[in-house]
């Protein structure tokens, strides 16, 4: 039995896994630069699979195609969230969480209007199977993945081969200091930014694909993201690929063993447990 589970395991892990970072990384790059808790980036993420599959259903636009679109509009909302919201209101912390839970709820309220309880599906962007004998692979997921890895590895080499990574570092370490030696803070926290809403919308895209589009999709991500981001520690880069990957793996195997709600629950649990005793995350630092 363990022989049959054990590869499936592995591989919707490995799915699950590239999705939660790409749309984690988001979320880190804001708070790291500046200091803002987006509780709004579950419902861009839940927004961009919807205009994939509205782009896809209604204007007869391919997947790939809707998908570049969505992402293009998310990057945009990107930098006009960075003008308006993260920037004016950097050293406002309440405020900032006041705008995004107020994003967020609307963002929920317009997708319920519009799908109420019911799943939508994106076209697949894989179709057919992989058998390679002790495993039979959808496209679907090999797809997902790869997009995901290609990506990462996108985000690896600016963050850290880039002199825009070098900007960003210098950010998230002392701002006023980045400033003072010439570094363009706001222009950097815009592209910054409108990577980070790309990038969930690419995950939001790929994932209204492989397990439908939801009114509840965001909600679901948003939870996978703050809990990884908590487990990862301020700061850490490094942290958000390893835990990325422990969220993935609970997120799998606890389905098979208890239902939907159980699972959920017994993985937010461990999460909490784990928190208990390392309170600053696996890889966090003082700021």
């Amino acid at each position: 039995m363990l022989g049959v589970l054990l590869p499936n395991i592995t591989v919707n892990a490995l799915v699950l896994a590239s999705m939660y970072i790409l749309a984690s990384l988001g979320f880190a790059f804001i708070f790291n630069m500046l200091g803002s808790v987006n509780l709004a980036h579950g419902a861009f993420y839940m927004a961009a699979a919807y205009i994939t599959y509205y782009l896809c259903a209604k204007a007869g636009l391919s997947n790939w195609v809707a998908m570049l679109v969505s992402t293009m509009i998310l990057a945009g909302v990107g930098i006009v969230m960075e003008r308006f919201v993260f920037r004016p209101f950097m050293t406002e912390f309440n405020r900032v969480v006041m705008v995004s839970v107020a994003i967020m709820t609307m963002f929920q309220q317009i997708a319920v209007f519009i799908s109420g309880s019911q799943t939508i599906a994106i076209p697949p962007y894989g179709s057919g199977n992989l058998d390679l004998g002790f495993v039979t692979i959808t496209n679907e997921k090999i797809v997902t993945f790869a997009v995901g890895i290609i990506l990462l590895i996108i985000v690896l080499i600016i963050v850290y081969r880039t002199k825009l990574g070098m900007q960003m570092e210098a950010i998230s370490q002392d701002r006023l200091g980045a400033a003072l030696q010439g570094i363009p803070v706001n222009r950097v926290s815009m592209l910054i930014c409108a990577l980070g809403f790309a990038l969930a919308a690419v995950a939001g895209s790929m994932m209204g694909a492989y397990q439908q589009v939801s009114s509840g999709m965001g909600d679901n991500i948003n939870v996978r993201i703050l809990m990884l981001v908590m487990l990862a520690g301020a700061g850490s880069m490094n942290g958000i690929l390893i835990t990325g990957v422990l969220m993935a793996i609970l997120d799998s195997v606890c389905p098979i063993i208890w239902d939907s709600y159980t699972a959920s629950s017994i993985a937010c649990s461990a999460v909490v447990i784990l928190l208990l005793f390392k309170p600053k995350g696996f890889f966090g630092h003082d700021a």
